[in-house]
């Protein structure tokens, strides 16, 4: 049969409708024939929502695709020519839980980072490695999107634990391509060229390029004149140390301001939790609101209410990222792939985030400059931290866990670590299920 087969594991998320807009958007070049929502019991109900939306979106756009619901993984799989992988390990109350436990003991609560990030991969990457390997059996040739966070140790166990061809997808290039082209009036994005490298949540912009001229000084003088489009919904507005950037002579994304000014922020995400509460349990209103708007049968579009969420865009990059792979468009795209000697100082075969060429053969990532010393300090430092979360998920050692997490600078030693890491283990005793029979 003529057309592709695409599957979306974990299609209960109310980002989905953005998918399907991608997909409707890119009809004529990207020919999809049906289109399989996969989740697991406790998302049936959102994924009924989620294809009945999709049914009248379709129907609204004169497009005759099939749309099929289950919870059977496996059927859904076979034969399939794209897989995107956007579910949530635990679903929303396993994020709240990291958030509050991260907090309780002093520590940043976050979802893709410290102690949060660390737990979250610990759920998400024993799941992600069965996907491939019912992939692997039933559509070997498939490409597998993953948008699942933490997006760079997902990938980086998948291309090391797996032979599936994946690539890792973050909404946080774009947001920051989109506002540096808000920024100067300039409505296609494709004008500009950038180039960023680094890891998942933690990449730089090196380069902007734009009408042959690098335009980073501009873009860090409107940025500490107090004009920063580059920041997620997610992520609340804040200013950099002053003259920070300028001396950086680079843009760091946002989510280095966990890093970068890690009192600040958790002294802010404290005070949330005991307001409107931690960003897990606003999300868990957003998502209830969000439902309550896909529930309308008048509704045949995607709401703008979706904006308010913190992962706009990586749907619409998605749907960018399987039509120029299925094309072979060569053109620039900032995904997760094997480093291949992109980014000196990092082995070749871990997962980076990095300015990539997009071909039918899959990314090419494009080589950077060197980084400063420091900075290049930092990356490494993050990597190994990946690296041995990944190494602990897969295993259920609890001396790995302990050694990825006292590296990571969000992470407080001593004590507090060791209670800290008992009660993720403990808590998540159904979602980590290595740690409770290998030790």
């Amino acid at each position: 049969m003529e057309g592709l087969k695409i599957v979306v594991i974990g299609a209960g998320s109310s980002y989905t409708p953005e998918l399907m807009e991608g997909i409707i958007k890119r009809q004529h070049e990207f020919p999809v024939r049906e289109i399989w929502l996969v989740d697991i019991e406790d998302g049936r109900e959102k994924m009924a929502i989620i294809a009945g939306l999709t049914r009248r979106m379709l129907e609204k756009n004169g497009l005759d695709i099939t749309v099929h619901e289950t919870l059977d993984r496996q059927k859904a799989l076979a034969g399939a020519n794209f897989v995107c992988s956007q579910f949530r390990a635990g679903c929303l109350e396993a994020r709240i839980s990291d958030e509050r436990i991260s907090l309780k003991y002093n520590m940043i609560g976050q979802e893709t980072n410290g102690l949060g990030g660390f737990a979250n991969a610990c759920r998400t990457i024993p799941i992600a490695l069965e996907i491939a390997a019912e992939m692997e059996k039933l559509c070997p040739d498939a490409w597998l999107l993953n948008f699942t966070n933490p997006s760079s140790m997902v990938t980086e166990a998948i291309l090391k634990h797996s032979s599936v061809k994946t690539v890792g997808l973050c909404n946080v290039p774009v947001i920051m391509q989109k506002g540096i082209a808000g920024m100067f009036g300039v409505e296609d994005i494709n004008e500009f060229i950038m180039q960023v490298a680094g890891l998942n949540h933690f990449i730089f912009a090196r380069h902007v390029w734009f009408k042959g001229k690098d335009i980073i000084p501009d873009i860090i003088s409107n940025i500490e004149q107090g004009n920063d489009p580059l920041i997620p919904k997610n992520i609340p507005p804040f200013k950099w140390p002053a003259g920070m950037l300028k001396n950086m002579r680079m843009l760091p994304c946002p989510y280095h301001r966990y890093y970068y000014m890690s009192d600040d922020m958790y002294r802010q995400e404290l005070s949330e939790a005991k307001g409107e509460g931690t960003r897990g349990e606003v999300v868990k209103q957003l998502e209830k609101e969000l439902f309550d708007i896909y529930r309308n049968p008048e509704l045949a579009e995607k709401p703008k209410a979706l904006e308010g969420r913190g992962g706009q865009f990586y749907s619409d990059a998605a749907c960018e990222l399987m039509s120029a792979i299925y094309n072979d468009k060569r053109i620039i795209m900032h995904v997760n792939t094997r480093n291949n000697g992109a980014i000196s100082g990092l082995p070749d075969n871990c997962a980076v985030e990095v300015s990539s060429m997009i071909t039918s053969s899959g990314p090419i990532p494009l080589n950077v400059e060197p980084f400063p010393d420091d900075i290049m300090c930092q990356i490494q430092l993050m990597k190994t931290f990946e690296q041995l979360t990944i190494e602990a998920a897969v295993t259920g050692d609890r001396h790995t866990a302990w050694r990825g997490l006292v590296i990571n600078p969000l992470i407080k030693s001593g004590a507090s670590l060791e209670k800290a890491l008992d009660e993720v283990i403990v808590h998540n005793r159904a979602l980590m299920p290595a740690f409770h029979t290998s030790n």
